[in-house]
């Protein structure tokens, strides 16, 4: 019985000393608050209201660009057959940059018409060596993409307006 009660309270002993004898380390850390002044937040509100939109927001329905195209006259419905046609076209030439929906390497192309002129849009697709050294909007949008301008994909002006009928779709 001695036995018993001494392995128990020698076990017991243990148990007390493995549970308890984790010592908590102090984090160390660094944090530095710079105490605000009244002229530090008037210049940051200052800042913030000067920031310009960013190019890719920015909305310029009358720049149509540099490059061959100056007029196109969009019908009111949608030709479904060049939308597929640019569908394919966009899939198969931009989606290594771009994606419908979201910022990628390149602007979402979903909502640009409500944005940019289709000519400028077609000029893009068509010129954009031209575009980024010519056009302060692709230039700016140079800017916002890290400088990673667009390829030409050497596509023609057919393959482009189908590629524009295919973004008329993305809503």
């Amino acid at each position: 019985m001695k036995t018993k009660t001494s392995i128990i309270a020698i076990l017991f002993a243990v148990l007390i000393m493995g549970c308890g004898g984790k010592e908590e380390k102090k984090k160390e850390t660094f944090s530095y608050q710079k105490k605000s002044t009244d002229t530090e937040q008037v210049t940051t509100k200052k800042d913030n209201a000067e920031k310009p939109l960013p190019a890719s927001k920015r909305v310029d329905l009358d720049n149509k660009g540099v490059g061959p195209i100056t007029s196109i006259n969009l019908p009111a419905d949608i030709d479904q057959s060049m939308a597929t046609h640019g569908q394919e076209v966009y899939k198969k030439m931009c989606t290594a940059c771009h994606r419908a929906d979201k910022k990628f390497i390149g602007p979402a192309p979903t909502g640009i018409l409500e944005r940019r002129s289709p000519e400028w849009v077609m000029n893009m697709i068509l010129n954009p060596e031209e575009m980024v050294k010519k056009d302060p909007l692709a230039k700016d949008l140079l800017v916002e993409f890290n400088g990673s301008p667009m390829a030409n994909q050497n596509l023609s002006e057919e393959e482009a307006r189908a590629v524009l009928e295919y973004f008329r779709t993305l809503k």
